[in-house]
């Protein structure tokens, strides 16, 4: 299975704060927010939702296309990650801008602020999807991942005008996108990724309720945190996993973007939904378990005892057979 994933890549500089950020905001004076945060850590790592999802594909074997916008200091960046099995052929690298870079300060209970600055991003809105899927014989998913809100929006155009299945994922970008734009992202997906709070706010966006919503999408999987993750869509029952059990709790970042990994792997195995889930959640797991969106390396043997351990011997042997 071929799948293309578009988005954003990013390089990540992660920072932490030892305290909690709750303590320091002052209800009654939020409209006029004026802290700054002594850290006592700062790491810089590789990022981006698109190369974190590809990555995670790669250590699972699967050859994800990653698309998006880089700076011309992408060279080491594009090195590693194809010495992961990531196909960087379609990557567009700007003349002009540098490579995004995202900033991100986490408190002791795992709470976050961040901040983007989009860089190359913003000439994402100049890829055209033909070619790639030419170029690799034709592509059978596009994940549209937090990008250029214009390049989202078009790539969306592009995979309904060819006739592409596609998987709409707009995560930190719902907050910059407007309600039209964000119909317009999702409409027709054959997945919707969410986290908890970010389906009430794309429900309010866009105005549906979560019947409108399904007469739009196939399939919706919202990420719950801690309670794992639910499926809902036409036709089928609504589906539940529970988080797999973790050893540490490092760092979040990128804990969605390694499920989403996971589940449109298993997805291109043949798996059924719910163990698809299973997979993705263990994924998660690995990512949180590390400091870094790409930090972790999977051996195939203990991610299939892992497995087992978690949702039992039959989700170890399917899984065993494809990694």
């Amino acid at each position: 299975m071929k799948i293309a994933v578009t988005g954003s890549i990013a390089t990540d500089h992660l920072m932490h704060f030892p305290g909690r950020f709750a303590t320091q905001l002052m209800p009654d004076q939020l409209d006029r927010v004026s802290l700054s945060f002594l850290v006592d850590d700062l790491v810089v790592r590789r990022g981006g939702v698109a190369a974190n999802i590809a990555f995670g594909m790669g250590q699972l074997g699967l050859r994800g296309i990653l698309v998006g916008a880089v700076g011309n200091d992408f060279a080491d960046y594009r090195s590693w990650l194809e010495r992961h099995g990531v196909d960087c052929d379609s990557v567009h690298v700007s003349e002009y801008a540098h490579t995004s870079r995202f900033v991100c300060t986490t408190d002791d209970d795992m709470c976050q602020i961040a901040s983007f600055y989009a860089g190359a991003m913003s000439e994402a809105r100049n890829i055209e999807l033909g070619p790639i899927d030419e170029r690799v014989g034709g592509l059978d998913l596009v994940l549209i991942g937090a990008n250029d809100p214009e390049a989202m929006v078009r790539h969306t155009a592009e995979c309904r005008q060819r006739g592409l299945r596609f998987a709409a994922d707009p995560s930190q970008q719902l907050a910059r996108m407007t309600g039209d734009q964000t119909r317009q992202l999702i409409d027709g997906a054959a997945f919707l990724f969410t986290n908890e709070y970010e389906k009430t706010l794309l429900e309010n966006k866009t105005g549906y309720s979560e019947d409108e919503l399904l007469d739009r999408v196939e399939i919706r999987v919202t990420t719950l945190g801690k309670d794992g993750v639910e499926i809902v869509g036409r036709g089928i029952e609504r589906i539940h996993v529970e988080c797999a059990t973790e050893a540490a709790k490092a760092d979040p970042t990128g804990v969605g973007d390694g499920f989403r990994a996971g589940f449109l792997t298993a997805l291109s195995w043949g798996l059924e939904l719910r163990r698809a889930a299973e997979v993705g959640n263990l994924l998660a797991t690995y990512v949180l378990e590390t400091v870094g969106t790409q930090e972790y390396s999977v051996d195939t043997t203990e991610f299939v005892k892992r497995l087992g351990g978690d949702y039992g011997d039959l989700a170890a042997e399917q899984v065993a057979s494809y990694l």
